[in-house]
């Protein structure tokens, strides 16, 4: 690159070490009594988790120095891998389903999230293709289209799972790449109105998604099934006032909202940790993504300014998605919380992919 390598950047370790933190804390606090019920054992996913956690790190740090344009040299093998992955999970018999989606690999508790790691795979792609052919970005047939066809292959076989929430999240980051990239705002316009009808069509094919629309409309319509969730993280939010009930004190944890530990984890520290809790967890993910922001900014070249900003991407579109639907904005989706929420792959892969942001900080003019 013909610059020295520099310290990485402070604030995105120092702010992705406190969310990691919060999250091993509020883990616990939300799933004691779960994890008792369901396996004898109150540390069951705290386990869990300190493991990933560490799992994590040891990824962060290695690809914090490991040169991020030598991701480019793989950018193309990491593609062809993840969408392999994807279609293996849809065979019946090696695909795991939970929650309704079959989008596991592994054995009992322990597996990847083949999504997870097309994410990540189609952001170095994408900033690889975008940063090699920048001036055709603008022409439709030649730039934008190969981009959205690639896009739209790994959308369609992630909602073959079906997982619209992290279908939401990959179409979100990628589309900011294909913009910042120089994507003509016409063009993305239309394809904007064809997405919305789309969408439609999805929520057309699946009734239980059109459940979910009418929920957030109107939870109280169906306060025992479509809108429970809703309504129980609404319950846990309300009586947290300004400073919550205290570290431990959830009420809703018990056996009342569902997932506690995982989607609606910060219903939970709104709960117990109040207004100025979930203000202080909001906040650092802003600090996170604001230094991210500044990394794809300063980068070097192109290709270190779009991959930066499409894994800032992923985590604000995730956190967006995530608090919106705890707090009533956004239908239920089924999206976790970037290193807060309860997970394996998810958790291991958001820092990997933060180990990457701090290398081409690194390099920041």
């Amino acid at each position: 690159m013909g610059k020295a390598r520099t310290n990485p950047d402070t604030m995105i370790i120092l702010s992705t070490l406190l969310i990691l933190g919060i999250g091993v804390v509020m883990v616990f606090s939300a799933s004691a009594v779960l994890a008792f019920h369901d396996f004898g054992d109150s540390y069951y996913y705290l386990k869990r988790q300190l493991f990933f956690a560490a799992l994590g790190l040891v990824a962060m740090y290695l690809t914090m120095n490991v040169d991020y344009w030598l991701w480019k040299r793989f950018a193309k093998i990491g593609l062809i891998s993840g969408f392999a992955l994807l279609v293996i999970v849809l065979i019946p018999g090696v695909g795991v389903v939970r929650g309704g989606a079959r989008s596991w690999l592994g054995v009992a508790s322990f597996g990847i999230q083949p999504s997870e790691f097309m994410k990540l795979a189609l952001i170095v792609f994408l900033a690889k293709v975008l940063s090699e052919d920048q001036k055709n970005i603008v022409h439709f047939i030649k730039g934008l289209l190969p981009a959205l066809l690639l896009v739209g292959a790994a959308f369609g076989l992630i909602m073959l799972q079906p997982d619209l929430g992290t279908g939401a999240v990959l179409v979100g980051s990628a589309l900011l790449m294909i913009y910042t990239a120089g994507a003509r705002i016409s063009h993305l316009s239309y394809l904007a109105l064809l997405g919305a009808a789309g969408f439609v069509g999805l929520i057309a094919m699946a009734p239980y998604r059109l459940q979910r629309i009418t929920a957030f409309l109107d939870p109280w319509k169906d306060p025992l099934g479509a809108g429970y969730q809703a309504i129980q993280s609404l319950y846990a939010i309300g009586p947290g006032g300004l400073i919550g009930l205290g570290l431990g004190m959830s009420r809703q944890k018990y056996n009342y909202l569902p997932e506690p530990q995982t989607d609606f984890i910060f219903s939970i520290i709104a709960e117990e940790l109040g207004f100025i809790g979930g203000t202080v967890v909001l906040l650092l993910f802003l600090l996170l993504i604001w230094r991210g922001m500044r990394t794809a900014i300063t980068a070097p070249d192109t290709f270190g300014s779009l991959l930066a900003l499409g894994i800032v991407g992923l985590i604000a579109v995730q956190v967006i998605i995530n608090i919106g639907v705890v707090i009533g904005m956004f239908p239920v989706t089924g999206i976790t919380l970037p290193l807060i929420s309860a997970g394996g792959s998810s958790l291991t892969l958001v820092l990997t992919a933060i180990g990457i942001l701090l290398n081409i900080s690194r390099y920041a003019r």
